[in-house]
């Protein structure tokens, strides 16, 4: 009766310890179930990286392939090189950053491309570190002026020249590529700013028509509609925005 009564007693332990095993075995997959619940109800997500204030901008490390979409299923739009026309790293203002795992991200860029105005998205590993610039330019081709606004605030303004009616100067939301200097002609002036805007008429100048934003020889042509789609200054005017205003800052006109 002794043996037989211990021989219960050890199956019954035997029986809670395995009891005890599954429970915890159900206890780490209920929680691992709920961990990966919780992970991926975080993704995708939207990180902003540009408004009025700030803005981000990067540095293309490889030739990209531009999607519409995040993702690589996405229709491709373009494909950027490393360089621009004017012998500068080609770069992208980065208005946001969209995860769409712990492991992969895209970035939502501003593209130097016709139709002016263009969006796509870029792999986030096809890009430099990300750039902060606190400056915003602002272009009024009614008033004929140019603002510059640092953290919000207008520290910069000055009359400008601005493209024809046959050879408008673009609307829209674009970027400061690169700045230029030492041209060796005295048109442009001591400096320039090559800017993401591009010409939807001269689109067979060399370079492909993009605009940009420059002093000149002929200062008592401004304010005025004299050019063929760039931004004309008197000389002081962009040495001072020279500056003032950084690579990679938005540019607004309107």
């Amino acid at each position: 009766m002794i043996t037989r009564a211990f021989e219960n007693r050890r199956t019954l332990a035997a029986t809670l310890s395995l009891a005890g095993a599954l429970a915890i075995v159900l206890l780490s997959l209920t929680a691992a179930a709920l961990g990966g619940n919780k992970t991926a109800a975080l993704y995708p997500r939207t990180i902003k990286l540009t408004d009025d204030k700030i803005a981000h901008w990067a540095v293309l490390m490889r030739p990209a392939v531009v999607r519409s979409k995040p993702g690589l299923a996405s229709r491709i739009i373009t494909k950027l090189p490393t360089g621009t026309t004017d012998g500068t790293q080609n770069d992208v203002l980065v208005l946001s950053r969209i995860d769409l795992s712990p492991r992969q991200s895209w970035y939502r860029v501003r593209l130097p491309i016709l139709p002016n105005n263009t969006i796509g998205y870029i792999k986030k590993g096809d890009l430099s570190p990300l750039f902060a610039v606190n400056t915003h330019l602002y272009i009024n081709r009614s008033a004929l002026t140019a603002t510059l606004k640092r953290n919000g605030k207008v520290v910069f303004k000055t009359r400008v020249g601005v493209g024809k009616s046959i050879w408008p100067t673009p609307r829209g939301e674009f970027y400061v590529r690169d700045k230029l200097t030492n041209f060796g002609n005295p048109f442009y002036g001591p400096l320039a700013f090559g800017i993401s805007a591009r010409s939807a008429v001269l689109t067979d100048w060399p370079g492909g028509g993009y605009v940009g934003i420059h002093g000149t020889n002929q200062p008592s042509l401004i304010p005025g509609y004299i050019s063929h789609g760039c931004i004309r200054m008197k000389n002081p005017a962009i040495l001072a925005l020279g500056r003032l205003m950084k690579v990679g800052s938005p540019v607004s006109i309107r």
